[in-house]
């Protein structure tokens, strides 16, 4: 046996491994998307898609949005333009957030929706949030924010009002390292 050989068989053993990781990682894409459709977690319609389905609008029912906005643990602001929005099902509604950070130094924070009733995740399909990343804020920086949603024309005839809620959360490690007035360097 040539001193080569055990060679051979570990690059071929990494060859397979990282095939099979590529795949795997390539496979989860979809795989990802089917789970969220099917647990109504972070229903997103796709520019395209809405185009092709054109959802029904269901003219002779009016709904109420009571929208709401709250942060845990983070010097921030964080508000929605209007309290509530009147939208039939099927209807495509764009909403606007105002957020604000009140520190001194940088902040990333990450929004968790949250729906009342909880049947309303699955009739929920948005188009645009800022709840789909993280958000980074410097210090003293404001923002507005678009949301754009529909409720599927499906949605139970017995419901006249739904709430949407997001709440931040300080995503861990994101403060920055600031200088403050009297020379002292520390991490926020």
């Amino acid at each position: 046996m040539n001193a080569a050989q055990p060679n051979l068989v570990m690059l071929r053993k990494l060859l397979i491994v990282a095939i099979a990781m590529f795949a795997f990682g390539y496979a989860m894409i979809p795989f990802y998307k089917k789970i969220c459709e099917v647990t109504g977690i972070n229903n997103l319609l796709q520019p395209d898609t809405l185009a092709e389905e054109r959802p029904q609008i269901d003219t002779s029912r009016l709904l109420t949005a009571e929208l709401d906005a709250n942060t845990r643990g983070l010097p921030w602001q964080f508000k929605p333009l209007q309290s509530s929005v009147q939208m039939h099902p099927g209807e495509l509604v764009e909403v606007m957030y105002e957020i604000k950070n009140n520190s001194n130094r940088e902040i990333t924070g990450q929004a968790i929706p949250s729906y009342a009733p909880q049947l309303v995740s699955q009739y929920l399909k948005k188009l645009e949030c800022f709840c789909f990343s993280k958000q980074t804020l410097k210090p003293y920086e404001a923002r507005q924010m678009p949301v754009q949603f529909l409720i599927e024309s499906g949605f139970p005839a017995d419901i006249k009002t739904i709430s949407i809620s997001y709440t931040f959360f300080e995503l861990p490690g994101s403060g920055t390292a600031l200088t403050d007035a009297s020379g002292k360097t520390g991490k926020n």
